[in-house]
């Protein structure tokens, strides 16, 4: 497999959040396998209203956030690999990657970009704790020497440059033409840009602080599977009973069939409802994306098994 097949097909065209918002609306009227419920929507959004999520930052210098938080994202995927990961005591897949990171971060500092073009599976999977010969490992230690050659090439080996001019959506429209952060979709013909990685960037390096962006409204919910996930057991979307069965099943899911990406573009539509119904003025959809997120952690959602797809989308 050739790295445009693990990390995604780039898209050269302008990111347009709006435009996805249309894709997904136009996915979630014909879905065959996930269907959203509307009358649940208003009941729903009055319950997630006034529960922000939690944040935090992690680095101190405006660089080294860059880097700590353009790191931990290049990274964020591999759901469907994390039943197979060694997780420390209590903690999740995700969680036990960004442990080994953060703890590499405050012992040595984040990796420069030199280094991070350069990085080994061993020496990465000495940082987050796991086999080098782990499938998973070689795909993180792929996006880490992308993330490096950008930076080095583009932006002088400084991560901060990455971020320091224009807004959110622009900084998302630049790492969509990174293969480290690719993350497109098609449904029926229609592209689905879900970019869910490089979105969450621009909202990280805000609440971060090595950014300060006034369009984070314009971006959608960070596509996965843990939000779909905890609208399916919330009522929000009903699954067909055949995904139902697999995703029981622990059956992983094609990236790109039809299930699959309709329950990321049905979760954006979904959201983008709630959003509405809660009111714009009050809350965004990256804003929902950590409140259902962090819900998603929760004993009753971590019981029920979810969908899993082994991609570099998420």
């Amino acid at each position: 497999m050739d790295v445009s097949d693990r990390l995604g097909i780039i898209q050269a065209v302008t990111w347009d959040p709006d435009q996805l918002r249309a894709g997904c609306a136009e996915v979630a009227a014909v879905a065959r396998y996930v269907r959203i419920q509307p009358g649940s929507i208003s009941a729903y959004a009055k319950g997630v209203a006034d529960n922000p999520p939690h944040t935090g930052v992690i680095g101190q210098h405006p660089n080294a956030i860059a880097a700590e938080w353009l790191i931990l994202d290049a990274i964020n995927f591999g759901s469907g690999w994390f039943p197979t990961l060694r997780k420390r005591p209590g903690l999740s897949g995700y969680r036990t990657i960004a442990a080994g990171l953060r703890e590499r971060f405050e012992r040595a500092g984040p990796w420069s970009a030199g280094e991070l073009a350069e990085i080994t599976p061993h020496e990465l999977a000495r940082t987050v704790g796991q086999d080098p010969d782990h499938p998973l490992v070689a795909l993180f230690v792929a996006s880490l020497r992308d993330l490096g050659r950008h930076v080095a090439t583009d932006h002088g080996g400084r991560f901060e440059a990455v971020v320091a001019h224009g807004e959110g959506v622009q900084l998302v429209n630049t790492l969509s033409t990174w293969e480290c952060f690719a993350d497109v979709s098609v449904y029926d013909g229609i592209s689905l840009p879900f970019l869910k990685r490089a979105q969450i960037a621009a909202a990280d390096l805000h609440r971060a602080g090595a950014a300060h962006f006034t369009d984070l409204h314009r971006l959608t919910i960070f596509a996965d599977n843990l939000v779909p996930h905890v609208l399916a057991l919330d009522g929000v979307l009903r699954l067909h009973p055949d995904l139902q069965a697999a995703i029981a099943g622990e059956e992983l899911l094609q990236h790109g069939s039809a299930p699959e990406v309709e329950l990321r573009a049905c979760a954006v539509h979904a959201c983008e409802l709630l959003v509405a119904a809660v009111g714009p003025e009050r809350i965004t959809a990256a804003e929902l994306d950590g409140i259902l997120w962090e819900r998603g952690g929760q004993p009753r959602y971590k019981a029920k098994p979810r969908p899993r797809c082994r991609t570099t989308a998420y």
